[in-house]
């Protein structure tokens, strides 16, 4: 092989590299910008749109009465005639902080209607459930359960869950999962419409 021809063939290898080089690069670049896209569009969706479905049950709420961070002891039946959301959360579970800021808004946009949120949390030491509801400025009860005794008067050890008590004690929605604010006003507002 002539000096000439070997010249060339080295100079298209290298040119060759280059090119294959900067191809991956870029598409290296572009891989990374759609996977950062794609995780804010997540993030977004999972604000907008809910992702876990409500089941619609019908049982008599269950005879439960616990501390509230006052030290005062309150019970479901003390709230006969509104509509409840009773939420099981703890502050070490992600989900439950996550959903936490749209059961406030929430509540606070539909108290004047008759409706309030119960906040159960399960198990933690008063301090940090003190802590984690004056960090959010919760405008609704609070109530300690350090015996799990929500968890199984409802049946369900996993955190979040919720149930809707309509105005006459009846179960009428049960989650488990994290709820949007978009799943609570399609399913919870025209409970709290009709009160029952």
């Amino acid at each position: 092989m002539s000096k000439q021809k070997y010249r060339k063939q080295r100079i298209r290898k290298r040119n060759l590299s280059t090119v294959l080089g900067a191809g991956l690069l870029i598409l290296g670049a572009a891989s990374f910008l759609l996977l950062i896209q794609n995780e804010s569009s997540l993030a977004a969706a999972s604000e907008n749109e809910p992702s876990v479905t409500p089941m619609e049950v019908n049982f008599p709420a269950p005879p439960l009465a616990l501390k509230n961070l006052d030290g005062e002891t309150q019970s479901l039946a003390d709230f006969r005639g509104k509509v409840v959301l009773v939420n099981n959360w703890a502050t070490w579970c992600p989900p439950c902080k996550a959903e936490m800021p749209s059961l406030k808004k929430y509540h606070d946009k539909h108290t004047a209607e008759g409706f309030t949120v119960i906040a159960v949390e399960a198990g933690d030491k008063y301090d940090e459930a003190l802590a984690f509801a004056q960090s959010l400025d919760l405008t609704f009860p609070v109530w300690l359960d350090p015996q799990g005794a929500a968890l199984r008067a409802f049946g369900n050890g996993s955190l979040p869950n919720s149930y809707v008590i309509d105005g006459n004690g009846t179960v009428r929605l049960a989650w488990t999962g994290q709820i949007s604010l978009a799943m609570l006003e399609k399913y919870v507002t025209p409970i709290i419409q009709t009160g029952n």
